[in-house]
């Protein structure tokens, strides 16, 4: 008896296998397109839909962005946390949980979400996906409104102030270093005190980070923030598994960017 050529046996096979090969990327574009309307492959989205809540980790004491007044939850992230959840149809669920044990909490599945002044983390990578970002705490310089000063380059000879030991400190420390010929100034305790110098006059600039330049020159009028020196940007962060949710959620933030809330946030908490 004479074998069939092996072409003619594998052929069906192949096909077979292509097939399969598109029937499931089909149901993966059913699944990721569906949106809230259609089928989900995303284990995280359909919980939360089920239960009707989006669970959110925060780190609750970490102000502006979370704190705890009455036995209420209030906050930067609070608020936006609500928002985001009342977008995808959801009511926001806070667990509370301490900042090194964020990432294990969403990892464990006793989390949807983390909402707690997150920088962003590639490292964390393998277990977690992150939103657009919302938030920039970087350091930023800080002029008085009708000061000359734009940015770095403008600091030669100039009194900059500084919180003594803080992320300013180390980054005026490294430019002074570079040659930047800043007269530094870093006896304040807080960068409240430094930003209080600058406005009454006795230093021409001073450098923080953008959540307490923010809150001074909305706080009272008089000072501008010239420049921004580094980048820390605040994210969203999700489940490794949950890339349906993520889209919900970076749709939202988008949405509400907009609409202008994030300026209202920057009002009510930034002062």
């Amino acid at each position: 008896m004479i074998s069939p050529p092996r072409n003619k046996i594998l052929r069906p096979l192949v096909d077979l296998s292509a097939i399969a090969v598109l029937v499931l990327y089909g149901l993966l574009a059913w699944g990721s397109e569906g949106g809230r309307g259609g089928v989900t492959l995303d284990p995280v989205w359909a919980a939360a839909r089920e239960r009707g809540a989006l669970r959110v980790a925060v780190d609750v004491g970490f102000r502006p962005f979370a704190d705890q007044i009455g036995g209420a939850l209030v906050g930067y992230d609070i608020d936006l946390a609500r928002a985001v959840a009342t977008r995808l149809g959801l009511r926001a669920e806070f667990v509370p949980t301490g900042f090194d044990a964020l990432y294990d909490t969403l990892s464990s599945g006793r989390a949807d979400m983390i909402a707690s002044a997150l920088p962003y983390a590639p490292e964390q990578g393998f277990r977690a996906r992150f939103s657009s970002f919302y938030f920039d705490a970087g350091q930023v310089l800080v002029v008085r409104a009708g000061s000359a000063i734009a940015g770095p380059d403008d600091l030669g000879g100039r009194a900059v102030g500084v919180a003594l030991g803080s992320d300013a400190d180390a980054l005026a420390r490294r430019m002074a270093r570079d040659g930047a010929g800043l007269n530094l100034r870093s006896a304040y305790d807080e960068p409240a005190q430094a930003l209080a110098d600058l406005r009454a006059g006795r230093l021409d600039a001073v450098i923080t980070d953008n959540v307490a330049a923010l809150a001074a020159v909305q706080s009272a009028p008089g000072l501008r923030i010239a420049a921004a020196l580094t980048t820390e940007p605040f994210a969203l962060a999700m489940p490794r598994a949950a890339f349906q949710l993520e889209a919900e959620v970076n749709q939202a933030l988008a949405d509400l960017r907009d609409e202008g809330f994030f300026d209202e946030l920057n009002r009510r908490w930034l002062r």
